[in-house]
């Protein structure tokens, strides 16, 4: 076929209804067993009412009830998109590895390989939580869990509480634990910076810009909140509120019950490590990509190393808004490759 795209979110969503547009033939792979991407997997806690980040996919306007759980909401919104393009999303599919062959690129996975002109990689990051290695880690009883599998406040009902990390995924925890947790600490390696006014158009192409400055170059994409800042959402309105964004700088070390800053010890019986994710590109390894900066080196979504393989959702595109258009820029460029004039 033309093209595989290896991922059901928003970004692999966008890439599909774009070759569809172009007449290409194509089949999505996803490794979850239901479709909403990584929104499925998302605390229940976290409600539809306080998105700012979910932008329409291509051809259907998201149009969320004023309540509910995001995670459900937007699967839902993601299931009807499927349905209403006739998508051709195979399930529960884990892709193992992407090789070169003869005329194209073969995916080889767990429902057998498909060889084809081009590939969309749309694996996002939720699959790879990052944990940060710190002396004493290894020795807390307490307690530690990765944002990835916090599932809202209740079960800290009670607990003193580390939160560490600086970005929205820690605010949300903040946002909430406070009404259960005896005491909540927030910890960062860096001041947390605060992005006053609205996030314009201007503004939102000068972060793409200096984003796509890094992986032209080769090196890993930073996070989107060291480049954008904080905004003040309702879900940081609402951990301002409670008194919960009182932000110390990184422990010098865990202790089996608590962590120490100096000759200062605080007990704490739980650590939740808010500290990001990093991109899922381990079954892209056989096609050598890397560069000695670690990153991909990107010309727009292509993979400079490999012009028939697209990353949408990676660097300058791992936003909703940037996904939509990846998606677009890659269909335009596969259907170049494969139907020159």
């Amino acid at each position: 076929m033309d093209a595989v795209v290896i991922g059901a979110g928003q970004a692999g969503l966008s890439a599909a209804y774009a070759l569809r547009r172009r007449g290409l033939s194509f089949v999505v792979l996803d490794a979850d067993a239901a479709p909403g991407g990584a929104w499925q997997h998302r605390a229940p806690s976290l409600s539809v009412a306080s998105l700012h980040g979910i932008f329409d996919l291509p051809g259907l306007p998201f149009t969320p009830p004023p309540t509910g759980p995001a995670a459900s909401v937007v699967a839902e919104y993601f299931a009807a998109y499927e349905r209403r393009f006739d998508l051709p999303v195979l399930r529960p599919v884990t892709v193992d590895a992407v090789r070169r062959v003869p005329g194209g690129l073969q995916v080889s996975s767990s429902s057998g390989s498909w060889t084809a002109g081009a590939v969309v990689n749309a694996t996002g990051t939720w699959t790879r939580p990052y944990w940060p290695a710190y002396p004493g880690a290894t020795e807390f009883r307490g307690r530690q869990l990765h944002y990835a599998g916090y599932r809202g406040p209740s079960s800290f009902t009670g607990r003193r509480v580390l939160v560490v990390g600086g970005g929205h995924s820690a605010v949300h925890v903040l946002s909430e634990l406070p009404d259960f947790a005896s005491a909540v600490q927030w910890v960062t390696r860096r001041e947390p910076v605060f992005h006053e006014g609205p996030f314009t158009e201007d503004y939102g192409r000068q972060v793409v810009a200096r984003v796509e400055e890094r992986v032209a170059a080769g090196l890993p994409p930073r996070s989107v909140v060291s480049v954008t800042g904080l905004g003040y959402t309702s879900i940081v309105r609402a951990a301002l509120e409670k008194g919960a964004l009182h932000r110390r700088p990184m422990f010098d070390r865990l202790v089996p019950d608590g962590a120490v800053w100096g000759d200062r010890f605080e007990p704490y019986d739980t650590i939740i490590w808010a500290t990001g994710f990093r991109a899922a590109l381990n079954h892209l390894a056989p096609l050598r990509l890397r560069e000695p900066g670690g990153g991909i080196r990107m010309a727009g979504t292509r993979a400079v190393r490999e012009p028939r393989l697209h990353l949408v959702g990676y660097g300058p595109s791992a936003s909703t808004v940037g996904a939509n258009r990846a998606g677009q820029s890659a269909a335009r460029e596969i259907a170049a490759l494969l139907q020159p004039a």
